[in-house]
């Protein structure tokens, strides 16, 4: 079933350290298949508590917590208060990917820029199996950003600590060549993480827009390719790094396996998904990561 050849460790020219964080996150939790499904919770952060109203049990970190070792996730992904407050009854039953950037969504995007909320140390003190970071390629900040990135990357190599970069088109700069979504924006995403170092790279879908489609750049101007063909592009400039599927706003049921399957037959090691699983009850949360443990057998390499 799988359509793309997803790099192998060795491709990836991994330490050893990184080799066996990967490893539990990849081959001894969630699918344990070779690939990934994260359960992130760093919305509180990033939005504010508005995202806990569609489900208000959700804003219980023990029920993400339980729906995370419960729902047989390869890995939970928040903020060092989260996991200083929530994390050590669950130590060991679901690996922890410790966001180290972070900012709320207060002010206007067009300048975006994450400052670090923690550090490769803490993720090391706190048992993570890697540390995630957002980078938002094209904003005004992103001299600071990059920068700040380097840093963690440094501490990560020093530590053997994997590396996901969140990489998410943003600024001024960008909606005028088309927009955040833009298979413009984010093939170039995903080609500046990997350029960084990034070990594992969060992604979002491209979207063809033809109301926007000819601020784009040539040849992306006229690039106009099915969901899985432009996802596929965007998983080759990607190099030997491997991608995430971002979950973003909750849909429905079917419209959550299909984004799944779409980026899985792209190339992609996994997915994700936050608001499409805790945003639903507990027995639909349940049900939705056992569609999702279905579907993530037919791609395991």
């Amino acid at each position: 079933m799988i359509a793309v050849r997803r790099p192998t460790f060795d491709d990836m020219n991994l330490s050893t350290g990184k080799r066996v964080r990967l490893h539990r996150l990849m081959y001894e939790h969630g699918p344990a298949n070779g690939t990934l499904m994260i359960l992130p919770i760093d919305q509180g952060l990033e939005h504010g508590p508005i995202d806990f109203f569609e489900n208000p049990e959700s804003i219980d970190t023990d029920w993400i917590f339980r729906l995370a070792v419960e729902g047989n996730f390869s890995g939970i992904a928040l903020h060092v208060g989260l996991a200083e407050r929530y994390l050590k009854h669950y130590a060991g039953k679901v690996p922890l990917v410790l966001k180290v950037n972070g900012k709320t969504n207060v002010p206007s995007d067009e300048e975006s820029f994450s400052s670090c909320t923690s550090s490769v140390e803490d993720a090391v003190r706190l048992g993570a199996d890697a540390v995630g970071y957002t980078l938002y390629v094209g904003s005004p900040a992103q001299d600071v950003d990059i920068a700040q990135c380097n840093e963690i990357r440094r501490d990560c190599e020093k530590y053997g600590m994997p590396l996901i970069v969140w990489a998410y088109p943003r600024g001024a700069a960008i909606k005028a060549k088309g927009g955040i979504d833009s298979l413009y924006a984010i093939d170039y995403a995903a080609r500046v993480a990997l350029e960084m170092g990034a070990d594992v790279i969060k992604l979002n879908v491209p979207k063809w827009d033809a109301a926007t489609a000819d601020k784009m750049p040539k040849p992306y101007n006229t690039l106009q390719l099915p969901e899985e063909q432009a996802l596929a592009k965007v998983v080759k400039s990607a190099g030997r790094a491997l991608v995430l599927v971002s979950g973003g706003s909750k849909m429905g049921d079917d419209d959550t396996i299909h984004k799944a399957r779409v980026a899985m037959e792209a190339g992609c090691v996994g997915l994700i998904f936050g608001r499409n699983m805790w945003q639903r009850s507990w027995n639909d949360a349940i049900a939705m990561s056992t569609r999702m443990h279905d579907l993530m057998r037919g791609y395991g390499q």
